[in-house]
């Protein structure tokens, strides 16, 4: 698993490659840490090369979404398939999250 986190057009973006899995996640969620000091930038969870997200995976985008909501910032998802799209349907996160 690879987290890509980057500056573009006044918003963070993670691209975020590979299986977001439990074994994954202590990994994302380190890497994840640097957003909390985001001040005023949205931010966008490019899941455009992420291949398969679990209930681990789907924890560290609610904690993000969370943390960015407290700061006045929107969380957005992008490019995800749709085998993950089917995983957000039927955990109920579908409605949760802004999809562009």
């Amino acid at each position: 698993m690879k987290t890509t986190i980057k500056e573009q057009d006044g918003n963070l973006v993670v691209l975020l490659e590979g299986r977001l899995d439990t074994p994954a996640a202590p990994q994302v969620e380190k890497d994840l840490t640097s957003l909390n000091d985001n001040n005023g930038q949205d931010i966008i969870l490019d899941c455009t090369k992420l291949t398969y997200i679990s209930s681990s995976g789907l924890r560290l985008f609610l904690g993000v979404m969370k943390t960015a909501k407290i700061k006045g910032n929107h969380v957005y998802i992008t490019g995800i398939n749709n085998e993950i799209r089917n995983v957000f349907a039927m955990t109920g996160f579908i409605n949760l999250f802004e999809f562009k």
